[in-house]
């Protein structure tokens, strides 16, 4: 597939905005940089030695080295955002000419692919997953056509917490000639091992990652993707000059040298979510338990709404999602504590 021709024309002709850090980095002391109109004298807080006075690396050199050889892909495949949301943002910006081209989204699933779509001005073509939250493939064939240039696809999917079968995200790939963007923003906590970087030709496939969820890390606000270089160019092509600030990248970088602790925070998450199931499962007002390969489980009863709105007058704040899925709420896994407390309220309003 020759992926030029998927992207949008002014994007191919764009030259992108040159920054001062594209080449010369503070590390160097010796170097006088009076490039960018920054500080020299310094900041105005203790930085730690972070520098805050001069730019960011645009190009997030260290954390795609750090992050290379943790998920063994060349960093050349990599990009680094604020949050897979940007991410998802430009890959729109990038392929979807606003007002005639279009998007495919995969449902129920996560509801910022439509946001930044409309957004962007670009039409949303909704297709239903089967019953099993699978891909069909008829309704994919039915609903698609040359307009389309991106198909958004969750897994583990958000609601419904299911993996989407990789044999199918395959086929996706082939069958159809538009960018198959899969969020694998939950993927940490399948224990069905998932190997679609080791696989997959990457040719038209772009895999969002992020690391709110399983590094514990959602307040500093960064994701990345893994594709083809040609890809990961257009991103850093039409990037804001410097999308990641340093406090975020310096958090990014300590995280990738404590894996061993982010391994010990994803085993309780899972220990836990086995436990909700089973304590889910034993409540006779539950008509039914979705099973889960991510941090959060979806399960069906009789009035989610008022069910909804009784745990949060118990100041327990979950997800009401019967407006993707009939009749279903969504708990995140808490702390052993919170889920405790989670179920006893809840077997009490059942």
């Amino acid at each position: 597939m020759d992926i030029g021709k998927l992207v949008r024309e002014n994007i191919e002709k764009l030259k992108p905005y040159t920054s001062a850090r594209e080449s010369h980095l503070p590390q160097d002391e010796s170097i006088i940089l009076l490039d960018a109109n920054e500080n020299a004298y310094g900041s105005v807080v203790n930085d730690n030695g972070l520098m805050l006075n001069r730019y960011p690396d645009p190009y997030h050199r260290t954390i795609k080295e750090r992050l290379s050889e943790y998920i063994n892909v060349n960093p050349q495949n990599l990009f680094i955002g604020v949050g897979s949301d940007e991410i998802i943002d430009l890959t729109i910006r990038i392929f979807c000419t606003p007002g005639k081209d279009k998007a495919m989204i995969l449902e129920p699933t996560y509801g910022m692919y439509e946001v930044a779509c409309n957004i962007n001005d670009v039409e949303v073509v909704k297709v239903e997953l089967n019953k099993k939250f699978q891909i069909d493939f008829n309704a994919v064939k039915n609903s698609f056509d040359e307009k389309i240039k991106i198909i958004f696809l969750c897994s583990p999917n958000n609601p419904t917490g299911n993996l989407i079968e990789q044999s199918s995200i395959l086929r996706l790939a082939k069958e159809f000639p538009a960018i198959i963007v899969v969020d694998q923003a939950y993927y940490d906590f399948a224990e069905e091992e998932i190997d679609l970087v080791k696989t997959i030709d990457l040719k038209n496939i772009i895999l969002l990652r992020t690391f709110s969820k399983a590094w514990g890390l959602a307040g500093i606000r960064c994701g990345y993707c893994i594709a083809q270089p040609e890809i990961i160019n257009y991103l850093y092509k039409i990037k804001l000059p410097y999308n990641l600030n340093k406090l975020t990248s310096a958090k990014v970088i300590e995280a990738l040298e404590n894996i061993g602790e982010k391994e010990k925070l994803k085993n309780k998450i899972i220990s836990e979510r086995k436990y909700l199931i089973d304590e889910l499962d034993k409540i006779r007002g539950i008509k039914k338990v979705y099973p889960s390969d991510s941090n959060f489980i979806l399960f069906e009863v009789e009035e989610p709404k008022i069910i909804y709105e009784r745990l949060a007058a118990k100041g327990i704040i979950i997800r009401d999602r019967s407006n993707q899925v009939k009749g279903c709420l969504r708990v995140t896994v808490g702390t052993e504590k919170e889920n405790k407390k989670f179920i006893d309220e809840l077997k009490k309003i059942l």
